[in-house]
């Protein structure tokens, strides 16, 4: 019966029962494989969470640059293995708190960083060469990851030592959020720019996450999203290609997805075996392409009878 018909919130029609005959041509060994080996659907490393746990951080970021290092230094005491910071729109957009284009925005969905005076604040007293820090930075960031070297390097961390993530998705900016300062190409440059000086400088430092999470939480369908995340994924790459650098050396991607409605994990494994797919396209040598995958909890189902299973399944 028609009333009977199932869906996604993406359309994708969900039968009543599957069986067997529903993997009707499906080879394990080619589409699944083994942890540690292509297609990585099943992780990226042969122990995965058995042989080390994932970091765990929690998104913060808010006031001045002296609330936040204190925020920050009660989540490690806690037990947190990681760093998140949230930097308000200003600092986003290239302005400073006293511009007049940040009124009203210093400061309320994250920490206002202004200066290499207010970095060495918020980094006071954290031991940069244990903490990971990610940073959901975009188009300043290359000053900020900058002013996070700088202040390593004065606590005495050299800066192959650290290690963290910038978001750095100027494409995603100009498809979902809008905090983009310059055009495309030139957003692009830095992009790569960012690229090259890391492979060189900060090794260890994950230099772009490619993020669907946004596109997703804008409207797209789980399709729609994972579509755009690697249309953008391959404008990177190809673009760092084009520039000269070598792939090989761009390998630290991480992909991050949203999980919420029908789909749940099912469209981000698919994603993963995509993922690993085009980068062992794109690369030379295969052991050494490995893109991080996150999911984060989608806004939409907040809320919603499921969100504590959706939570379950994006932290399992």
């Amino acid at each position: 019966m028609a009333d009977d018909v199932r869906t996604t919130d993406s359309g994708i029609e969900i039968a009543p029962l599957y069986t067997a005959e529903s993997l009707n041509g499906w080879d394990p060994s080619e589409q699944l494989g083994l942890p540690g080996e292509a297609p990585f659907t099943r992780g990226v490393y042969p122990s995965m969470y058995r042989g080390r746990l994932w970091t765990m951080r929690q998104y913060s970021g808010f006031g001045d640059a002296a609330s936040t290092n204190e925020r920050f230094k009660f989540l490690l005491a806690a037990g947190q293995t990681g760093l998140s910071c949230a930097f308000d729109l200003p600092t986003q957009m290239g302005y400073d708190s006293d511009h007049s284009r940040a009124e009203g925005e210093v400061g309320k969905v994250g920490v206002a960083i202004d200066s290499l005076d207010d970095m060495r604040t918020l980094l006071a007293d954290i031991p940069l060469d244990k903490v990971s820090t990610s940073m959901t930075i975009n188009s300043t960031a290359a000053i900020l990851l900058l002013m996070y070297q700088i202040v390593a390097e004065e606590q005495g961390v050299l800066s192959e030592q650290i290690s963290g993530t910038i978001q750095n998705d100027l494409l995603k900016e100009y498809i979902a959020r809008g905090t983009y300062v310059y055009p495309p190409k030139p957003s692009m440059r830095i992009i790569t720019d960012i690229f090259g000086y890391c492979s060189e400088h900060i090794p260890k430092w994950n230099t772009i996450s490619i993020s669907g999470y946004h596109i997703r939480e804008a409207g797209s369908t789980a399709v729609q999203e994972i579509a755009f995340t690697l249309a953008n994924a391959i404008a990177y790459v190809q673009t760092a290609v084009d520039a000269g650098l070598d792939v090989d050396d761009l390998a630290v991607l991480e992909v991050d997805h949203a999980i919420g409605g029908g789909e749940h994990l099912v469209i981000v494994r698919g994603a993963d075996d995509r993922d690993a797919e085009l980068l062992l396209q794109a690369g030379e040598h295969g052991d050494d392409l490995f893109a991080g995958a996150e999911v984060e909890v989608a806004g939409g189902v907040v809320g919603q009878e499921d969100a504590g299973l959706v939570g379950e399944q994006a932290c399992g």
